[in-house]
């Protein structure tokens, strides 16, 4: 039996950035991971391969739709599907791999296999061969992440009815996709294969795109997937879902509560995501999940076993690789007796759809229903000299902030490049900025952050320069 101070289970961006920063503070820190590779959903099937078949795709469309207008001339353009895959899957085993490195550079031990409750201290771990060893800890952190959801009648085959994960390996380009669900994995997923000549529909239960996003997101972002090709049905429920062999057939009742089916080549349930607690043995420790599968924690992100700490998609709270992260640093701090702080306001979110979208702080729907009075002001991509010049004109920025005292409360944006874009927001809000501090900041010209000035410059007396 091993003992350590910290014993993390789950290897995914919240555990193993958690375990670094134990390892840096002195923590003789282990890890465990149930697969070969470490890193978890998002470095082996979730961000990191998406954002590159993402770019793969991105490209791919440019040179058909755009490259002509800028004066390249391509003949014989065909998307080599085989090809992308493999570069996908190159830099999925790069990333991996430096995470390894990171482990044996900060001396972590790395435990394959399936981590289990034994008591409160102790965490069995079984690999594939059905060996077991015992780990001790004074500490425990559950990182076990999340898996795709799913509802009753739309439950993956993994052949034809599909996940993100297989929609990450296909073999072929299908002529068609059905895509149940309008949010961010479906609409990132969706544009992968539609930018490479697949015809999407989206089947969404809500009235809108991006629905847990600031309701003008949804409605531009729908203006624009429809010029390339998406087709939606919103406010449709789904009832099932049939592989047919070479098709699938997609029953949904509409608005009008009348049954309709669409069929397609395959069909991407993109319905969220949902806690992993499975053969954890919570019970073993004195813990159980939520109705949500979700283990419960208190502000500390401790659980009911003040030394069992959860983060990440495990907790409540946004399925994001960056707050898991920046819980488990949290976390890490805590155990080691300092006073960390996280402000879940300011953790941004981003869709990486082209244009990007990203967004931090509160949605005008947030404001109206806490009875906050603000003020707004927006900008359009298209006024930008920089957007003209690369042709990348969709989108606005826009600036929620307080009527009385002008702090920023929201920022919300729909254009190139705006996932790294958000970020002077979010450093500005940190501040506790003002709409006028944002405006008075000189922007480099011509850039896409010019639109950031502008959007301040519209919340504070309706200044903006260029529109």
């Amino acid at each position: 039996m091993s003992a350590y101070d910290v014993v993390i289970i789950g290897s995914g961006p919240g555990g193993y950035v958690s375990a670094i920063r134990c390892a840096q503070l002195g923590l003789k820190t282990a890890i465990i991971e149930k697969y070969n590779t470490l890193g978890g959903t998002c470095l082996n099937v979730g961000c990191i391969p998406s954002k590159a078949l993402l770019d793969s795709s991105e490209h791919f469309h440019n040179a058909t739709h755009n490259f002509a207008e800028h004066g390249i001339e391509v003949k014989g353009l065909k998307a080599n599907i085989t090809q992308m895959i493999q570069r996908k899957n190159e830099v999925v085993n790069q990333t991996c791999a430096g995470v390894k490195f990171l482990m044996d550079k900060n001396k972590i031990d790395v435990h394959t296999g399936v981590g289990s409750f034994v008591d409160k201290q102790t965490v069995k771990v079984t690999n594939g061969e059905g060996k077991e060893t015992l780990l001790t800890g004074k500490n425990i952190i559950i990182a076990t992440g999340s898996k795709p959801n799913f509802f009753p009648g739309m439950e993956p085959d993994k052949k034809r009815i599909i996940t993100s994960t297989e929609a990450l390996n296909l073999t072929e380009i299908p002529k068609k996709m059905l895509v149940i669900g309008a949010g961010v994995i479906g609409l990132e997923m969706g544009s992968v294969y539609g930018r490479l000549g697949t015809e999407i529909q989206v089947i969404e239960f809500a009235p809108t795109l991006l629905p847990t996003m600031d309701g003008s997101i949804g409605k531009e972002m729908m203006k624009i997937l429809k010029k390339v090709g998406f087709k939606f049905q919103m406010e449709h429920r789904v009832q099932k879902v049939e592989n047919k062999g070479k098709s699938v057939v997609l029953t949904a009742l509409n608005k009008k509560n009348e049954a309709v089916t669409f069929e397609a080549d395959y069909c991407l349930v993109a319905v969220g995501r949902k806690a992993h607690t499975q053969g954890l043995a919570l019970e073993n420790a004195g813990l159980a999940a939520n109705t949500r599968g979700q283990v419960e924690v208190n502000d500390h992100l401790q659980t009911t076993v003040p030394h069992i700490y959860a983060i990440g998609d495990v907790v409540r709270g946004a399925m994001l690789a960056h707050k898991a992260e920046e819980e488990g640093v949290y976390v890490a701090e805590l155990i080691a007796g300092q006073k960390p702080h996280l402000n879940y306001n300011l953790i941004p979110g981003v869709v990486y759809t082209w244009p990007e979208v990203a967004a931090v702080g509160k949605t005008e729907e947030e404001l109206k229903a806490a009875g906050i009075e603000y003020k707004m002001g927006s900008f359009p991509i298209k006024a930008l000299g920089r957007a003209r010049a690369s042709m990348d004109t969709a989108g606005f920025i826009k600036i929620l902030a307080d009527k009385t005292t002008d702090e920023v409360l929201g920022v919300h944006m729909i254009g190139p490049r705006v996932a790294d874009l958000i970020m002077e927001a979010v450093t500005a809000m940190e501040y506790r900025a003002s709409a006028e501090d944002m405006a008075r900041i000189c922007h480099p010209h011509p850039t896409y952050s010019e639109g950031v000035k502008e959007a301040a410059l519209a919340a504070t007396e309706n200044r903006a320069l260029h529109v």
